[in-house]
């Protein structure tokens, strides 16, 4: 029963790590730009292919 319980615990925990990595990715601006990745493949750059 005690594994349980801390399995429990630890899923709980993994799960407040994501919940706080997603707000801060929202806080810090991550989710902005909708519009530009959209488009990335339409603005490439001519001189790529050079290299």
């Amino acid at each position: 029963m005690s594994v349980i319980v801390l399995l429990i615990i630890a899923s709980l925990t993994v799960a407040a790590g994501f919940l706080l990595a997603f707000v801060w990715a929202v806080r810090s601006g991550q989710y902005e730009d909708t519009y530009t990745p959209s488009i990335r493949v339409l603005l490439d750059d001519d001189d790529a292919g050079e290299k």
